[in-house]
């Protein structure tokens, strides 16, 4: 049975509604505890961190107070990156780890994904035991249920000076100018000190929240302000985190925005000069560009697709051993260091790559071609199974055929928002866009 709560990042809806209403989280906190307990890992308590979203204080409460109901005691992290709450739970003394966050949502939205005590966020049938838990619990829980108290009582030290720990030499950037856009979220208190201790001048925008401008035109999703920024100030690169800064989108010197897809082929070459590509193998995700795999293909790396989600990435790279995974969108899963996608450690590391090897961030990425790609989001009422969509299907079969073998067609579900993505890559623009056209016509066909 599919899940109903838990998407490809957590649970995720608009704060103070279904699913992140005071009973539904109570009765998370409460599911989870008994999940903990059922597997004897109830000992320590549970760390829980969040971003700076104005309603992630009340459901941390919430949170705490379903799991003390349960017998787990609740550790705050307050406003911390979601690879920071990872690091923390897998190297310090708790059950498991909760960061409440919505990525790169409005402020509106919120979200809540749970972490394993290894790090590693929680496996699909996990998900659903809990999932169940939380629909029996809830009948056990009064109208208002009582907020816990919460005094934060852990520091983000640790997690900044393991990513200090993670560069080849002291103070490798010293020298080199950056842009950095924190998407006035959990990054703005930690990200610029982190790269000036790094040896950066940092020249730091959106890094002021007050609650509701997290990634408010900033950001992730907006890079296009960090690329202004960098042209202005003859910078040497730029950086945009998400929300909760597991991801990042960067900028070279020109304005050119290297994304996920660029970050991986760079860090490859890195790692397989230095011996640590393990199996010449990246991970990436069915959304990265048919660039990269002709990339690593040059340089005798293979690729290997996943659904989308980094943790379906990191699932894969364990089964395989892989060194390096990532997607396109700036989540990129450095393995010798993390169990999770981490915007903070991936700019570092590529901003090492940049000033180790003496070139730009331009020189670096001169040899990944950009196959034309567009992305539609479709709006949806329900969730039909693509299978029974027949107009689509149809659509999609003529549009492989004109393709012939030179692009692809993707049409999935989002795991967070009640959408149908539509991506076209192929060698022409003009005919990825008639056929995103096609496709998308097909889907009000089927679901009007």
């Amino acid at each position: 049975m599919a899940k109903q709560l838990f998407g490809t990042d957590g649970i995720r809806g608009t704060a103070g509604t279904p699913p992140l209403d005071p009973r539904t989280v109570t009765a998370l906190g409460m599911a989870l505890a008994e999940d903990l307990q059922s597997r004897a890992a109830a000992r320590h308590p549970v760390l829980i961190g969040m971003d700076t979203r104005e309603s992630g204080p009340s459901i941390a409460a919430h949170l705490a107070d379903g799991l003390r109901r349960g017998g787990v005691d609740a550790a705050f992290a307050g406003i911390l990156t979601t690879p920071g709450v990872a690091y923390l739970t897998r190297t310090g003394d708790y059950s498991a780890g909760v960061m409440i966050s919505a990525s790169h949502n409005p402020f509106e939205d919120n979200g809540i994904k749970v972490f394993a005590r290894t790090g590693f966020k929680l496996p699909d049938a996990e998900e659903h035991e809990v999932e169940e838990a939380i629909f029996r619990l809830l009948s056990r829980i009064e109208e208002e249920p009582r907020a816990a108290a919460l005094t934060k009582n852990r520091e983000a030290k640790p997690y900044l000076d393991f990513l200090i720990s993670t560069l080849s030499s002291a103070r490798p950037l010293a020298g080199m100018k950056v842009v950095m856009d924190c998407g006035n979220g959990a990054a703005s208190a930690l990200a610029p000190e982190l790269f000036r201790a790094a040896g950066a001048e940092v020249t730091p925008i959106a890094c002021e929240p007050d609650g509701r401008n997290i990634n408010l035109n900033c950001g992730a999703l907006h890079p296009e302000n960090v690329r202004e920024r960098v042209r202005e100030l003859g910078a040497d690169a730029g950086v945009s985190f998400d929300g909760d800064a597991d991801r990042a989108m960067l900028v070279a010197p020109s304005g050119r925005i290297v994304d996920g897809d660029a970050v991986m082929l760079i860090v490859a070459k890195r790692l397989q000069a230095a011996g640590r590509l393990a199996g010449n193998l990246v991970i990436a995700t069915v959304m990265s560009n048919l660039g990269l795999q002709k990339g690593l293909e040059a340089l005798g790396i293979s690729m290997a697709r996943t659904p989308v989600g980094d943790k379906y990435v990191l699932e894969e790279m364990v089964r395989r051993e892989a060194a390096l995974g990532g997607e396109q969108s700036g989540h990129v899963i450095f393995r010798e260091f993390a169990t999770t996608g981490d915007g903070m450690l991936t700019a570092l590391q590529v901003l090492e790559t940049a000033a180790l090897a003496g070139q730009s961030l331009d020189e670096l990425t001169a040899g990944m071609g950009v196959y034309p790609q567009k992305l539609v989001n479709v709006r949806v009422k329900e969730r039909r199974p693509i299978e029974e969509l027949s107009h689509m299907r149809a659509a999609i079969r003529e549009c492989e055929a004109r393709l012939d073998g030179s692009g692809r067609v993707l049409v999935r579900y989002s795991g967070t928002e009640p959408l149908l993505r539509v991506m076209v890559e192929g060698l022409e623009p003009g005919i990825v866009e008639e056929l995103v056209d096609c496709v998308t016509a097909a889907i009000h066909a089927d679901l009007g």
